[in-house]
């Protein structure tokens, strides 16, 4: 057995004999990149003591992340697709191993930030390389299958990455959480050269780097507008990113509409399975990832669970993505993508909107069902999606095709987070303003608690520290008079504190409720258009990636 795998996968005259194995790889791969924002919502509680991050700090470490990985995905996984697929997955797995490992030495929000842009960037090489080097390493009859299996483990992940990080908060700091991803990434990157086989397109033409990099500004200013405007205020930074994402954008289409040559086709867009496709990952992201930051935050302020008891009670979800994704892998071929997405539609808006009744008297058992539900939903749903964007591109542009697909997922979960994150946010302070209304807390003390559930439960804590102090102070006092009045100043304190946790448990409670419904009303709307677009049937459209690969055939090219 060779130790380096050198034959490149369009020379082999059968199928690659290790391609299960590879399959592994490329799943591994995969699971750090999930992980990687996953395991930092358990961390960062004891990264926001621990470095003084303010909010905005918070945002941007959760976010440095997002933005480079969504903005150079497309013009990374065309570089991947001319000059090596396999290469631009070492590549990747070296940046994003370096800045899990400068993460983990960082001691500033700064260079905390810093590090999950490095980390963004070696993610953007990563997922596209994933899903090209699996098409183009899988016969077309098994691709589906494989499919499944990478989105499985997606699913995996968002539930692996908050117990292994949690585990380590048991005994070491936030820091470790980085390391998480830098055994995975060294053990994926020495199989690579074992397991995985170089792969390349056929032709040799010039990349549209114009095109690419318009791409770069248009979706790079998407971004920092979704996370700026909903979290930070309508600024003159988010209004300057607004209009040059939208003239990015024009400028973009125009381009790849005049170019021989397009680093992506738009009017592929045109094609109803390659857009409603689209469409059901972006809206699928948008709820689970909306979805995700808000109940791990409920299982962990509210209902008191610690990092690792949330981590593995999130757990439902993931079993719950492999079984769907084993069902979808049943019924796709037999009834069609149409049924199997839409039917994966109907289920993540079902789930949200059981999450619809919880309110402050709610425990985990009542987010069991929700999480299951969701789960299955995942695995019915993207699997399809994933492969029918997948078989909308020619061999030579499987990289293109797995940017496209890990973009509309990207887009749609940071516009989850920030548009369902920031009603939760809104919602919250107005309920909690409500609960405490005619109490006697100081306005400061209201909107400190007003900023975050976990804020709300530090006033609430400091509330009775001082309740704690005073009650010290009337057990040592002399004079039985002031002991008293410290006694009953106490005793206020307590009850205050008292009221002021359950208010915050309350409010964020009933905006989790509310968060729920607009997000159920946004998906239910999305599934309609979904199920509109969808074409009937179980065999996919003659689309380009047909026209592209007769192009190819009749060149010479396997």
């Amino acid at each position: 057995m060779r130790l380096v795998m050198n034959e490149p996968v369009e020379r082999m005259d059968r199928p690659y004999a290790r391609r299960w194995w590879a399959l592994l790889v490329l799943c591994l791969s995969l699971l750090i990149i999930v992980m990687a924002n996953t395991a930092l919502t358990v961390a960062a509680p004891d990264m926001t003591r621990d470095l003084g991050l303010s909010s905005s700090d918070l945002q941007w470490v959760i976010d440095g992340y997002t933005v480079p990985y969504a903005a150079l995905m497309l013009l990374l996984g065309a570089i991947g697709d001319k000059y090596s697929r396999r290469g631009a997955l070492v590549l990747g797995l070296l940046v994003f191993g370096g800045g899990a490992v400068f993460g983990y030495l960082a001691d500033s929000a700064a260079t905390v930030i810093a590090a999950r842009a490095v980390m963004g960037v070696g993610a953007a090489l990563i997922m596209p390389a994933t899903l090209s080097l699996l098409a183009a390493t899988f016969p077309r009859a098994e691709r589906a299958k494989a499919i499944t299996l990478w989105t499985a483990t997606a699913g995996l992940a968002i539930a692996a990455g908050p117990v292994v990080a949690g585990a380590l908060l048991k005994n070491h700091g936030w820091a470790s959480t980085f390391l998480i991803n830098v055994p995975i990434a060294a053990v994926a990157l020495i199989a690579a050269f074992v397991l995985v086989p170089p792969s390349k397109a056929g032709h040799h033409d010039r990349i549209d780097y114009v095109g690419g990099l318009l791409s770069v500004v248009w979706t790079g200013a998407l971004v920092y507008m979704i996370i700026q405007g909903p979290h930070f205020g309508w600024d003159a930074k988010a209004i300057a990113a607004a209009v040059v994402a939208g003239a990015g954008l024009i400028a973009f289409v125009l381009w790849e509409l005049r170019h021989p040559r397009p680093i992506l086709d738009v009017r592929r867009f045109a094609h109803r399975r390659f857009a409603g496709a689209n469409l059901a990952v972006a809206l699928f992201f948008l709820a689970v990832f909306g979805a995700f930051y808000y109940l791990t935050q409920h299982l962990q302020f509210v209902l008191g669970y610690d990092a690792l008891a949330t981590g593995v009670r999130m757990l439902p979800l993931a079993g719950a993505v492999f079984a769907g994704s084993a069902l979808t892998g049943y019924l796709t071929p037999r009834v069609g993508m149409k049924w199997t997405v839409s039917a994966g539609m109907v289920g993540g808006t079902a789930a949200l909107a059981l999450l619809t009744r919880i309110d402050a008297g709610s425990s985990y058992g009542d987010l069991v069902a929700p999480l299951i539900i969701l789960g299955l939903a995942i695995g019915l749903a993207l699997s399809p999606c994933t492969d029918a964007i997948m078989g909308s591109f020619p061999e030579s542009e499987l990289g293109v095709g797995g940017a496209v697909n890990d973009t509309s997922l990207e887009l749609g979960g940071s516009l989850g987070i920030a548009i369902l994150g920031s009603l939760l946010a809104t919602s919250y302070s107005d309920h909690l303003s409500d609960a405490t209304a005619g109490s006697r807390l100081p306005a400061s003390a209201l909107a400190a608690a007003q900023d975050s559930v976990g804020a709300g439960y530090a006033v609430a804590q400091g509330i009775g520290d001082r309740a704690l102090q005073l009650a010290a102070q009337a057990a040592h006092a002399s004079d039985p008079q002031q002991a008293a009045q410290l006694k009953a100043q106490a005793g206020q304190l307590a009850q205050g504190a008292h009221q002021m946790k359950d208010a915050v448990g309350s409010a964020f409670a009933d905006a989790v409720s509310h968060t729920s419904l607009v997000g159920a009303v946004v998906l239910g709307v999305g599934t309609l258009a979904v199920a509109l677009l969808l074409p009937r049937g179980t065999a996919p459209e003659a689309e380009p990636a047909e026209a592209g690969e007769k192009e190819l055939a009749g060149s010479g090219v396997n």
